[in-house]
Formats: structure tokens, sequence, C-alpha cells
């Protein structure tokens, strides 16, 4: 199993709304809205980092109100 962060920028005003419809996205086990240069830190999970990489690009950059996502995969060394 493959886990990361994902760190999100959302238009002013959207931070909360786009936590609570990120939380619905299967794969995904937190999302909270954040202060800082992120509005949203997301923790999110998938088998393969190719479904974790289809995940954000088809699910999560799909909701509105989000401008900007940087992925982060947990590396264990």
């Amino acid at each position: 199993m493959v886990h990361a962060y994902i760190l999100i920028q959302t238009e002013v005003g959207k931070s909360a709304s786009v936590a609570k419809e990120i939380e619905q996205i299967p794969g995904v086990t937190q999302a909270e809205d954040v202060t800082g240069p992120y509005d949203v830190i997301v923790r999110a999970e998938a088998p393969t980092v190719d479904d974790l990489g289809k995940m954000v690009m088809s699910k999560v950059q799909a909701v509105d109100g989000i401008t900007r996502t940087l992925t982060c995969p947990v590396v264990h060394f």
C-alpha cells in the first residue's frame, strides 16, 4: 500500500468545503483544512503509485475550488 500527503491550495473561502468533499473520496483517510501556504492537507492511500496518481488526477483535482495540488508520497527507509 502506498501512502501520501496531498497538499492543496484552494480558492479563497473554499477550504472547508473542499476538505469535506475530498473526505468522501475512496482512498482518502483524512482531510483537514489548515492555515499556512496550503489550505487543505489530505492523507491518502492506494495499492500502487499509479493508482495514487489516478486518484489524485481524476478525483481529487476534480473537486471544485482547488487551484493547485502537491502530492508527497511517504517513503520508508
